[in-house]
């Protein structure tokens, strides 16, 4: 018998209903529970083919037990070992490496000196920064956020440098980003499961929570809705979420990604309305069950995105696109289209290919 567990803190109709639901579908060796430790010896695993995280953020001692279920052959939904490394600040700048729009935005050093430092250990760090540099690039507004937080803590919008300098002198020893706005037209959250299930919703983040996706808005253009499908697809391919929520402001007909670093996202049926929370159960459910059905003892059976396998190969980190693109434009030429080299630098070339002869 292979069991899936859900590893979760205050959050209650999500964790009950996706082990329901599993149960109810009566997979043949397969059954679901909540995640129970007594105890956690190293390099021993623990009774689970699957572990979806919800929790770990918050609790350390999760964290470390999860990464120890991964090297013993736990599939661990999302990949424990990336999500210690991840943050908003990296995803903004692989964003930007892949092609998916984001805001202009640049990091700050805390402005209290973290503990068991000194001033000579900033000897590196010019004083004072270019903030003339800084506020022109990003212009204002702007908003000023953790690099690494969320749940809207730590937030500020700001209208003029002065307003800036003020916040930044109470932010203590947190990392902050300071992030162009975007006035937007319309807004969506997108639920992305197993990088491929994908569930777009238009959201409106500034009414009260409860309300936010009582949005009043006409339903988006398919053609935008097609290109934010594409966005969020990619950003997970790169990222290696296997559960994961994206956000969009969208200005002028852009999508501009906002927030996608969001691996244990809001589930509650009380915030995001009974459809979505349906959807969202029946599709964790039936992708924890596939994970456990591939789930092999022993082995590496965690999500490694493409930012990670690339670096590894000591491969481009548009390879994967690049073989997409020369397969089609092979094919192309075969039937005698236009076909598109791609050079080593990642420029595409456009030629004429010739079409093949056909024996009369």
């Amino acid at each position: 018998m292979k069991k899936i567990g859900i590893l979760f803190g205050q959050e209650n109709s999500f964790p009950h209903a996706f082990v329901d639901r599993i149960n109810q579908k009566a997979e043949k060796h397969i059954t679901a529970e909540f995640v129970r430790i007594d105890k956690v010896m190293q390099a021993e695993p623990l009774d689970y083919a699957v572990i979806i995280d919800r929790i770990s953020q918050d609790v350390p001692f999760y964290r470390a037990m999860l990464k120890n279920a991964a090297i013993c052959g736990t599939a661990v939904i999302n990949n424990p070992f990336w999500w210690s490394a991840d943050e908003k600040f990296f995803n903004n700048a692989l964003a930007v490496k892949i092609g998916v729009p984001v805001p202009k935005t640049v990091i700050l050093p805390s402005k209290d000196m973290p503990d068991d430092t000194t001033g000579q250990s900033f000897r590196n760090l010019s004083y004072p920064l270019d903030w003339e540099g800084i506020f022109d690039y990003v212009g204002f507004p702007a908003y000023m956020k953790p690099f690494d937080g969320g749940g809207w803590k730590e937030v500020y919008k700001l209208h003029d440098k002065e307003e800036f300098f003020d916040k930044y002198a109470k932010t203590k020893q947190y990392v902050m980003m300071l992030q162009e706005e975007v006035v937007f037209d319309d807004y969506f959250r997108c639920y992305c499961i197993g990088g491929k299930h994908v569930r777009i919703m238009q959201y409106e983040p500034r009414n009260p929570h409860h309300l936010r996706y009582e949005h009043g808005k006409a339903p988006a253009e398919k053609k935008l809705l097609e290109l934010v499908k594409n966005y969020v697809i990619k950003l997970n391919k790169y990222l290696g979420y296997d559960f994961n929520t994206v956000e969009f402001a969208i200005r002028n007909g852009v999508p501009y990604a906002i927030d996608f670093c969001n691996p244990a996202p809001d589930a509650e049926v009380t915030s995001v309305g009974q459809e979505n929370f349906d959807w969202v159960v029946e599709t964790a459910a039936d992708y924890a069950i596939e994970r456990a059905k591939k789930q092999k003892p022993d082995m590496d059976n965690l999500t490694w995105g493409e930012f990670v396998k690339t670096s590894a190969a000591g491969a481009h980190l548009l390879s994967s696109e690049k073989k997409v693109e020369k397969k089609a434009g092979k094919k192309a030429a075969s039937e005698g289209e236009i076909d598109h080299e791609v050079t080593s630098e990642g420029e595409i070339k456009e030629k004429v290919a010739k079409p093949k002869k056909t024996i009369k």
